[in-house]
């Protein structure tokens, strides 16, 4: 284990924002990480652990050990005629797994192509987008224990999945760090979801007619691409905000007042509202303030673009959220980790 002092976190965050960590270390195995956990210097340092860098936005330098998970590996662990089931190491890039996946034909991931991050950040996050959440495809989650470096597996019910919410943000949260996934993947008889935004006229636009898991991933690209920046050019963390959910009584009231909010059924006899559509409506889509601001395309993104202080876009960020209560009596909950 080779850790590292007053290491520059630049290069790990999609935000782009110049932070130090006082400590810096990779796991790359699960003997690694075990090394790692019952460490002198892992119990005396406060800790975060870090995958792709796409969820957090670093507003001062951490004053502990950042720990960059870095377990590789895509193993069937079990296949037959209908399905397969792929454990895959928690340092895997996103993308490039379900790249590999819309390769071998096998469906499930395909609507969550393009996500920044790695897979073990997937079930943290339970990521969904245009329709699906990954929850319907974790068939479980193996962890190491933190302080004893024990082995602890979840399976799907016990990772308590919610709307961007699982047990490993709430009950869970700081005492598992997780080090692979294992998904089930269809590789006939595909259930696709193309219901959701603009999925179907893109299909259509590119006139297809006999769907593949290929075509949904080639569209959700597509939409990606053309909607949302790219971290590599702009500094970004994707959606910033949850989409909230809120009782019926409150919607009616905006809905009378604001005819044309979009709005979709939500668990708990819930109503959810999309976070872009209130955040425009307050007018803070395409606003620039130096080198920060929010994208021009999609208001549910802070941007930096260049040499941008976390501080400051986690002021913008409280800033819109209290033009959002205070116009619509709605709190939005950030989905980006703030350290």
């Amino acid at each position: 284990m080779k850790v590292q002092e007053n290491v520059e976190l630049l290069p790990y965050n999609t935000f782009g924002i110049k932070a130090k960590a006082k400590h810096f270390t990779t796991v790359g195995s699960i003997a690694e990480a075990q090394a790692l956990l019952t460490s002198d210097l892992f119990r005396k340092e406060k800790h975060f652990f870090l995958g792709g860098g796409s969820n957090v936005l670093l507003t001062k330098d951490y004053d502990g050990l950042v720990v960059k998970v870095e377990m590789k590996g895509k193993d069937i662990v079990r296949e037959d005629d209908d399905t397969v089931t792929l454990k895959v190491g928690a340092g895997e890039n996103w993308h490039a797994l379900v790249m590999h996946c819309v390769a071998q034909g096998w469906g499930g991931v395909e609507n969550l192509s393009l996500i920044p991050g790695t897979s073990g950040a997937a079930p943290m996050q339970n990521i969904g987008a245009y329709g699906v959440e990954i929850k319907k495809n974790i068939f479980g989650v193996e962890t190491l224990e933190i302080g004893s470096g024990n082995v602890v597996n979840f399976s799907n019910e016990a990772c308590q999945f919610g709307y961007r919410e699982s047990i490993f943000k709430h009950d869970a949260k700081d005492k598992f760090l997780i080090s692979s996934i294992t998904l089930t993947l269809t590789k006939r008889n595909h259930k696709y979801n193309i219901s959701y935004g603009a999925i179907e006229e893109t299909l259509k636009q590119n006139g297809v007619g006999t769907l593949s898991v290929k075509d949904i991933s080639d569209a959700v690209i597509h939409i990606r691409q053309t909607k949302l920046p790219d971290p590599s050019r702009i500094g970004n963390a994707g959606s910033f905000f949850k989409n909230p959910s809120i009782h019926a009584d409150l919607h009616d009231f905006l809905q009378k007042r604001y005819p044309s909010i979009p709005s979709y059924p939500a668990p708990d006899d819930l109503i959810k509202i999309p976070a872009a559509w209130l955040i425009e409506q307050c007018g803070w889509k395409g606003k620039r303030f130096d080198n920060i601001g929010v994208h021009e395309h999609q208001p549910l993104v802070l941007v930096n673009y260049g040499g941008g202080e976390g501080e400051k876009i986690w002021e913008l960020a409280m800033n819109i959220q209290a033009s959002v209560k205070e116009k619509f009596d709605i709190v939005l909950h950030p989905e980006v980790n703030v350290l």
